[in-house]
């Protein structure tokens, strides 16, 4: 069968089905307890889709129970509830908004009595917007220390790791905080969906210790504030109680519920290629690696594909997910555009040379890629001939770390507006 329709459509249409397969709105209700009958139903949370996510529990819970709470989730992905209070403020880099918000859902939490009941909501973007830093350790610390983690290109899951160790409210804590039986609602943004890693695990056990956060600081050779460095060296001495780990009596009464994740949105968007005749290949949910280093290895799968027919015949789409990242040299960061998907797509754009017959897109499920208002961009044969045209050297534009600016150029910018949902990057190359 060949494909007739328009590769861009298919495309978008494919995104659009795997951001629709993780819309709190759709899923949430089916993962919540029954109404709690006596005490307290007290509802926190933080993330990019924490809003979307407590006007679902008021929606399920509409006249069966008397909510309570607060959630917080980034500058502009708010939206009006009714009962739970939406609070905005700082992602990928913490500020005082989230702060204020983060001790407020802690002395709620920490009010709860064995007779409430305590249902979190928790997706990706959390650890920055549930930042509550340890004693002795001052906001403007902590914002350091994140932009310095970012600079370095740390991984998402090493980088909370440090996070844990540096807050009073992640890392279990909030859990241990309650006294009342906590129900958590999980939509995942980490390869491998380990919910310790999810905004940094709020209410799940967490098997790293102060002595790996220093590791990870040594490995990438981040340089941190003082009172960051200080409160990490105590942890590892014993001088300050470690993060509770698995096996601890408390998380007994803890239920984590995993209710979104990046490999379910793949699916999802794979019965869209499917439906068109066109054989999808998954090839994991957990890529991670720089992103210009990762187009590569993809470009060298596709010309393989066009040249010898194999490992797959055309037409087909290779699907892929996770977390790619992109290291900024020094000085860079002012002339930088965009994000890891945008330019994912203009390495493998570089790479394929316009070859025929092959598109892809490059995005990110919470709507916003890197430093943008993208969500991502599309790649079509001719995108390299269309931005010479227009004066643009795709070769400058990757080595300054301005994809945006590239795609721009070009028009092929994917702007979606915060979907206020995130299981991380969604990837498809299609050959035909």
């Amino acid at each position: 069968m060949n494909f007739q329709g328009c590769p861009r459509t298919l495309l978008l249409e494919s995104f659009r089905a795997a951001v629709a397969a993780a819309d709190p709105l759709e899923i949430v209700a089916s993962h919540l307890p029954p109404p709690h009958a006596g005490g307290r139903t007290l509802v926190v949370g933080a993330g990019k889709a924490a809003a979307s996510m407590a006007l679902a529990v008021e929606r399920a819970y509409a006249g069966r129970a008397t909510l309570e709470g607060v959630v917080v989730t980034r500058y502009a992905h708010g939206l009006p509830t009714e009962h739970i209070r939406v609070i905005e403020a700082g992602h990928p880099v913490p500020d005082e908004a989230g702060e204020q918000a983060a001790a407020d859902i802690l002395a709620r939490v920490q009010s709860l009595g064995p007779d409430d009941r305590l249902i979190v909501l928790v997706s990706g973007g959390g650890s920055s917007l549930l930042s509550l830093p340890a004693e002795g350790i001052p906001m403007a610390d902590l914002k350091a220390t994140t932009r310095e983690l970012l600079r370095c290109g740390a991984p998402i899951t090493d980088m909370n790791i440090v996070r844990k160790h540096v807050s009073r409210i992640q890392g279990g804590r909030l859990a241990q905080a309650s006294r009342a039986p906590v129900t958590t609602l999980i939509v995942s943004d980490v390869a491998g969906d380990d919910p310790s890693a999810i905004a940094s695990g709020p209410t799940v056990p967490d098997p790293s210790t102060y002595a790996d956060a220093l590791a990870i600081l040594k490995r990438y050779g981040a340089t941190v504030p003082d009172t960051v460095q200080a409160h990490l060296d105590r942890g590892a001495r014993g001088e300050i109680a470690e993060t509770p780990k698995p096996g601890d009596a408390l998380f007994a009464r803890v239920d984590n519920r995993m209710i979104a994740t990046a490999h379910g949105s793949l699916e999802a968007a794979a019965a869209q290629f499917r439906r068109q005749g066109i054989q999808p290949v998954l090839l994991g949910d957990t890529v991670t690696g720089e992103a210009q280093e990762v187009a590569r290895v993809y470009a060298a799968l596709v010309r393989e594909i066009r040249k010898y027919n194999a490992p797959f015949s055309a037409p087909v789409v290779l699907i892929s997910g996770g977390e790619c990242t992109v290291t900024l040299p020094s000085g860079a960061s002012e002339r930088a555009r965009g994000g890891r998907c945008s330019e994912f797509l203009l390495s493998l754009a570089i790479e394929l040379d316009g070859a025929p017959n092959i598109h892809a897109i490059a995005a990110d499920t919470d709507g916003i890629d890197g430093s943008e208002d993208n969500a991502g961009a599309l790649l079509a044969p001719d995108s390299l001939a269309r931005a010479e045209a227009a004066g643009v050297s795709a070769r400058q534009k990757l080595d300054t770390h301005d994809a945006w600016g590239f795609f721009d150029a070009v028009g092929d910018l994917v702007v979606t507006g915060p979907t206020r949902t995130n299981v991380n990057d969604y990837r498809a190359i299609l050959i035909l």
